[in-house]
C-alpha cells in the first residue's frame, strides 16, 4: 500500500458527501422547475454538469483507489475464492460496476435533456436518468449501516 493510499481514500469518502448534496439538489431543483412549468435556465445547466463533474470526479478517485486498494488486488489475484467473500467481491466488482452503471445514466440523461423540444420535457429527462443514477449510487456505497459492507461515514485525512 502506498502512503498516497489512505489520503485518497479519506478524500473519496469526504467528496461523496459533496456528489450527493449537488445530485440530490439538482433534482429537486428539476422537480421545483418542471412542476411550476419553468423555464430550463443557465442555473438548471450549471447544476446539470456540476452533479456530472463531481460524480466524474468521485469516479476518478475511485479508479485511483481500485488500482491502488489492496483489497481489490486482493480481488483480482485470488479471484476464485474473492468472488466468494462478501465484502473483497463488493469492492472488487459490485461497487464499481454499479458506479459505472450511474455514470452511464448520467452521461445519457445528460445527452438526451441537450436533443429535448421542449423545457418541459428536458427537466423530465434529467429526472429520470439522474433519479435513476441516484438511486443505483444510494445503494452501491459502502454506507456504515450497510449490510452489504459496512466503512465509516467519515475517513480523517
Amino acid at each position: 500500500m502506498t502512503s498516497i493510499y489512505p489520503f485518497i481514500l479519506a478524500l473519496h469518502s469526504t467528496w461523496r458527501w459533496i456528489v450527493l448534496i449537488i445530485f440530490i439538489s439538482s433534482l429537486l431543483r428539476f422537480t421545483y422547475q418542471k412542476k411550476n412549468k419553468r423555464s430550463f435556465t443557465p442555473t438548471d445547466n450549471l447544476l446539470k454538469n456540476s452533479v456530472i463533474f463531481t460524480f466524474y470526479t468521485q469516479a476518478l478517485l475511485g479508479i485511483i483507489l481500485y488500482i491502488l486498494s489492496p483489497i481489490t488486488q486482493y480481488f483480482l489475484t485470488h479471484f476464485n475464492t474473492a468472488v466468494h467473500l462478501r465484502q473483497i467481491r463488493f469492492f472488487g466488482m459490485e461497487h464499481s460496476s454499479m458506479m459505472l452503471l450511474a455514470g452511464i445514466f448520467l452521461l445519457i440523461g445528460s445527452l438526451k435533456s441537450k436533443n429535448a423540444d421542449t423545457d418541459d420535457r428536458r427537466f423530465k429527462i434529467l429526472l429520470i436518468w439522474f433519479g435513476l443514477a441516484l438511486l443505483i449510487a444510494l445503494s452501491s456505497i459502502p454506507w456504515e449501516f450497510s449490510p452489504l459492507t459496512s466503512r465509516p461515514s467519515f475517513r480523517s485525512f
